[in-house]
């Protein structure tokens, strides 16, 4: 994979799939991106296990502050690296040494390590560089439209709403240019039963 781009059945299936992320780099200002990232998908209902040594032992939106991602007590889907690019290799090194390992590493706008890339598809990790999975759930959902975004997003039906209160919406919608993913099919199947 080159990383150059990537295609929305790619980034929806990882979306679809994940149930915890840890997020590495993790800040408890409200004005910093890493927190409202971190927010917006707890909101989703992302189980979000926040990693940040000076936090350790404290709590962010509820969740329990860890130093390290050794230090969670409970397997990992994805790893959210919201820390520099030279920062990245020993993420994903940390991420490796886990048993389980996670499923997928997530590196942030702006953050790109293409050996800690190849390190971590080496082991058959999915990866996601110089992304935001906050922007990508919204774009994906058609959530990002609302606000006058142009998603790339064509359908004349509107996104199944999540629940009630604020307007949440589904990844279970099909983009001109992702079309469906298994994970997108398994939860319509699950939403039908």
């Amino acid at each position: 994979m080159t990383h150059d781009s990537y295609d929305d059945g790619y980034i929806r299936g990882i979306l679809n799939s994940v149930k915890s992320v840890a997020v590495v780099g993790v800040s408890p200002k409200p004005v910093r991106p890493s927190y409202f990232v971190f927010k917006y998908l707890l909101e989703r209902g992302y189980r979000m296990i926040p990693v940040n040594p000076g936090l350790a032992g404290e709590t962010l939106l509820g969740q329990k502050v860890h130093a390290t991602l050794a230090d969670i007590p409970e397997p990992i889907d994805m790893v959210d690296i919201f820390r520099n690019s030279d920062a990245a290799l020993g993420v994903v090194s940390e991420a490796l040494a886990l048993d389980p390992k996670p499923r997928v590493i997530w590196m942030q706008l702006g953050v790109r390590n293409d050996e800690a890339a190849r390190i971590a598809e080496g082991a058959g990790l999915q990866v996601v560089m110089n992304r935001c999975p906050k922007i990508e759930y919204g774009r994906l959902s058609s959530e990002i439209s609302w606000i006058g975004v142009n998603s790339r997003t064509l359908s004349a039906k509107r996104a199944p709403l999540l629940g009630k209160g604020l307007q949440r919406m589904s990844l279970q919608r099909q983009t001109l240019a992702g079309g469906t993913t298994e994970a997108t099919q398994r939860a319509e199947r699950e939403t039908k039963s």
